[in-house]
């Protein structure tokens, strides 16, 4: 049986430890009592108590500096004073320590209960706020890292949601296109500064849970909702308030908990599983997918009013093979990462050839396979530069082979010919031919855009 909370009592009288530990326990608490206060730090520590009561004047001891010991610790353990002085002096001064409260002997039993209850409360609302800033703390900001055309779109698109403070934003795209990074992106952007601290990003994967978990996970659930329901558990919902919640995989939600999640994206108000009263929320909720939703919404497996409440602020993300001018930017984005994380600082840069393989790769894997073939090389491989024969062989094997390579048709005259005005002159016929776009000159040429800027500025035609 699940109790109230966990309470650690120490007085001298052993009249009053009988007295309170027995009151008490009838109100379903977990009572620790001792009236030595030899050791009772180590005992406290032990015991990881809710509520300390704390007599003020113990044999050999001072109360106040056991509480100072107990509040220097941290922690959300709350310390009630007990004291037979009820000058205003001695509440202060425990008060000034860090004591939530004080008791006055004799006790009120009824205000004892009260007292404890109200403080107990207040240090489980502080380790929730605790929990919640820790989570919102580990997580890794994720740079938006590209140069193409769509990426600026998207992130000025995720500025202005972040701006509106829109409360969903539906983020499709392939596995392994970064939609969770967009979303925590838009998160930071909402919650800059001091607020950032106490603002949750909490996510839950739609398709991982079990059907009969992700109601309870999502709404919370009262005590004896169901079998297991041994005590109240808050959802995701509630616990995310005031940040944001990660639905991911939504477009694996089975039909009748998309009805309840409207019924929530509308009201903007929960109901747990067994319960009866509304609970408001205040969360920015972000759904993502790989899912074609249009096409789930024909076949009947996703609701068409849940569809349009989601798609009215959304984000579609290209697979990496459809921005590839981003893929050197990316691949040395996670070099300096891993290089620092693994500490193979030796690792300065990829080869020529070497970038033009990750580049001609179509990456079925997105951003989440390139970041993990770079992980490996950080891991695996020692020299300055990263070559060709670093890369899998999945890279390799992808290169085009030369006969399957469209011809030139260029024939060596018997005069012979400048390799380098050959070279000269399908650049600027590329240049010529895309109307001076260097992306898609580059592309024309089969070569990198950074590659085609070093050979614009080579022969001087910028």
């Amino acid at each position: 049986m699940k109790t109230k909370g966990k309470v650690f009592l120490l007085d001298d009288d052993e009249l009053i430890v009988s007295m309170l530990e027995r009151a008490l326990k009838g109100d379903g608490y977990e009572v620790r009592a001792e009236s030595d206060p030899e050791g009772v730090l180590d005992k406290i520590r032990a015991f990881s108590p809710d509520v300390v009561l704390l007599d003020i004047k113990l044999p050999g001891r001072d109360g106040i500096d056991i509480l100072g010991e107990i509040v220097g610790r941290g922690g959300s353990t709350q310390v009630v004073m007990l004291t037979s002085d009820d000058t205003a002096e001695t509440a202060v001064r425990a008060m000034k320590v860090g004591a939530a409260d004080y008791l006055t002997k004799p006790f009120n039993l009824d205000e004892v209960r009260i007292v404890v209850g109200r403080v107990n409360e207040r240090g489980q609302l502080k380790h929730e706020v605790e929990y919640l800033r820790k989570i919102s703390s580990d997580i890794t900001y994720h740079e938006i890292v590209g140069k193409t055309g769509t990426i600026h779109k998207l992130k000025e698109k995720c500025g202005k949601f972040a701006a509106a403070a829109v409360p969903m934003v539906l983020i499709t795209g392939e596995s392994g296109t970064g939609k969770e990074v967009f979303a925590r992106h838009i998160h930071q952007l909402m919650h800059q500064g001091d607020s950032a601290a106490f603002a949750p990003f909490l996510g839950i994967n739609c398709a991982a849970l079990p059907e009969q978990l992700i109601e309870s996970e999502l709404f919370g659930h009262e005590k004896g909702a169901f079998t297991d329901a041994k005590a109240e558990k808050k959802g995701i919902f509630e616990m995310a308030h005031g940040g944001s919640i990660l639905l991911d995989e939504i477009g694996e939600m089975r039909l009748d908990l998309q009805a309840k999640l409207l019924r929530v994206l509308e009201e903007r108000k929960v109901r747990r599983v067994g319960g009866r009263q509304d609970i408001l929320i205040d969360a920015t909720v972000f759904a993502t997918t790989n899912r074609d939703l249009e096409k789930a919404v024909e076949n009947g497996a996703f609701r068409v009013d849940l569809f349009y409440r989601l798609n009215a602020f959304s984000l579609h993300l290209p697979g990496l093979r459809e921005r590839k001018d981003d893929i050197p930017l990316l691949a040395r984005h996670f070099l300096k990462d891993y290089s620092e994380k693994y500490k193979k600082m030796a690792i300065k840069d990829f080869s020529l050839e070497a970038e033009e393989l990750l580049v001609s790769y179509r990456w079925p894997g997105n951003i989440r396979e390139l970041r993990n073939v770079v992980e490996r090389i950080i891991v695996l491989e020692s020299e300055e530069i990263v070559r060709p024969e670093h890369l899998p062989m999945e890279i390799l094997n992808s290169k085009p082979r030369a006969e399957e390579k469209t011809s030139p048709g260029l024939t060596i005259p018997d005069a012979g010919l400048s390799l380098e005005e050959v070279g000269r002159s399908l650049i600027v016929q590329a240049l010529e031919k895309a109307g001076h776009n260097k992306t898609l000159a580059a592309k024309l040429l089969g070569i990198t855009y950074d590659s085609l800027r070093y050979q614009v500025k080579k022969f001087g035609l910028e």
